[in-house]
């Protein structure tokens, strides 16, 4: 049955997070502004960067690179992890099966390197 109480504490944490994750936006936008012009400039000879470009470039980044899912963290499968039943799989292994699967698949790697 639906008790208010419990739903206006879920709230609560939600409405916490609003600032977290704002404050956190423009803290990891002015480390990209700043680690770009304190590094590119001098090495590539970029131009420098304004905040607002620096927190472009993560946006850029999360869509080229990251993934734009914004679910759970076990959910994620790819490049971010493998999936639950494969983990699972992978720790009901003995030494002896992980290493014969570790062998197999030094084969598979080394054949596709030599075509």
């Amino acid at each position: 049955m639906f008790n208010p109480s419990e739903h206006s504490g879920h709230r609560k944490k939600k409405l916490f997070f609003v600032p977290v994750i704002i404050l956190l936006l423009f803290a990891l936008g002015t480390a990209v502004q700043f680690l770009w012009n304190a590094i590119l400039p001098a090495v590539i000879h970029a131009a420098p960067v304004t905040y607002w470009q620096a927190l472009g470039l993560l946006v850029l980044c999360r869509i080229l690179f990251g993934r734009l899912h914004f679910g759970p963290r076990g959910a994620k499968t790819g490049w971010g992890g493998a999936p639950q039943h494969l983990r699972e799989k992978w720790m009901n292994m003995n030494d002896e099966e992980r290493e014969k699967f570790r062998a197999e698949f030094k084969e598979r790697c080394r054949y596709k390197r030599q075509r």
